[in-house]
């Protein structure tokens, strides 16, 4: 059997968007910059899917930004934020994705921009206290908090409200990287008075290679990558526009679909955790899986064997997809950041499972079964 349990780094694409996809590719194929016919059409399917895209989250069109994807949106709201808001401290944790905390240090290394970093709990929480503390510790600075929604790797979920209002109280600005729960929530940027959000499409059965950055009106900044006039000045670079026809028909199937997948989704995690703590009793949980947490993620830490570094390979053997950790991170040699800095224990595995609509309860039984067999063998 052949199981994907890997569906936080990226999901498979949906057929349908597939089919919504091939038409724009094989007749679409001007220019959206053009003036004639060809490019003509091509720039009323892109502003026809930004008025959708945007009616999805309770945005202004004028507010949503095509990007390559959720690591160029992340880029574009710390870097613009520095050159354009006068952004002179930020404040974040160190269980954020790469996109975010790597570029925070590094605008903190070569800018000179304060860095404050925000506690968080053994289980991946955000210690809102302490950054309360941070907020009015620094009130004479001008700060934009970078938080994610859901942490890709464990899934703890931040209140986004309350961060939101707390930013505003304090007169921060407040980005979220939602890229692992976009289209899994219904996300209203109104009702949350938030001011940028991050997305991508192939983390919720959309393609790979778009997304889009939410930028509140409000809010001027200018375009990180400059060489022309696309996305209204903020975004050079001739538009993806078969890549932003998936992105919409993926939010549209999402959406539509929400409150079943979600209901499947979590019963399997919820069927998985059962069935691992009956074949495994010493097993545990990184993070809160069955709390405040992520339906689509479950990481698991294991007890120590003689097969801790294969892991993960003895599992592809057996036709098991699964992470140790982001798949922007594999290939480094310094395991998880995310666990790291919540205290796990790094000489055990810890494994994560990450679940879509398109999983089966069945393959949890495999799944399940294979690993109690690995355990078997090494005792």
């Amino acid at each position: 059997m052949k199981v994907y349990l890997d569906n936080a780094a990226t999901t498979p694409i949906d057929p349908e968007v597939v089919e919504a996809m091939i038409p724009v590719m094989k007749e679409n194929y001007g220019n959206p910059s053009s003036i004639h016919n060809y490019g003509r059409k091509s720039r009323a399917i892109i502003e026809k899917a930004r008025k959708k895209v945007a009616s999805f989250i309770n945005a202004a069109p004028s507010e949503i930004f095509f990007t390559a994807g959720g690591t160029e949106a992340d880029n574009m709201v710390l870097r613009s934020a520095i050159d354009d808001l006068e952004v002179n401290h930020i404040i974040t944790s160190q269980i954020e994705h790469h996109a975010v905390i790597d570029t925070a240090e590094l605008m903190n290394e070569r800018k000179g921009v304060k860095l404050s970093i925000v506690n968080v709990d053994d289980k991946g929480f955000v210690d809102i206290n302490h950054l309360t503390q941070l907020l009015e510790e620094n009130k004479d600075l001008k700060t934009l908090v970078s938080l994610m929604h859901a942490n890709n790797e464990i899934g703890s979920l931040l209140p986004l409200k309350k961060v939101a209002d707390l930013c505003n109280e304090h007169g921060a600005y407040f980005h979220s990287d939602t890229v692992q729960t976009m289209c899994h929530y219904k996300i209203d940027v109104k009702e949350l008075d938030i001011h940028f959000v991050t997305c991508s499409a192939h983390k919720f059965h959309g393609p790979k290679g778009v997304g889009f950055l939410y930028i509140n009106e409000n809010i001027q900044i200018k375009p990180m990558i400059t060489g022309g006039a696309q996305e209204r000045n903020m975004r050079a670079g001739t538009e993806n526009i078969h890549g932003i026809v998936g992105l919409l028909k993926a939010m549209e199937i999402a959406h539509r679909d929400m409150e079943g997948h979600e209901k499947h989704i979590k019963g399997l995690k919820y069927y998985m955790v059962e069935r691992l703590k009956e074949v495994l009793p010493e097993i545990e949980f990184n993070g809160d899986p069955l709390g405040e947490s992520l339906y689509t993620v479950l990481n698991v830490h294991f007890p120590s064997s003689e097969m801790d570094e294969m892991f993960i390979y003895n599992l592809d053997i057996e036709g098991i997809a699964a992470s140790g950790g982001s798949a922007c991170s594999s290939g480094s040699a310094v395991g998880s950041h995310v666990l790291n800095h919540m205290g796990v224990d790094m000489d055990s595995p810890s494994i994560r499972f990450s679940f879509s609509k398109y999983n089966t309860k069945e393959e949890i039984d495999y799944t399940v079964n294979v690993i109690k067999e690995l355990f078997a063998v090494t005792v």
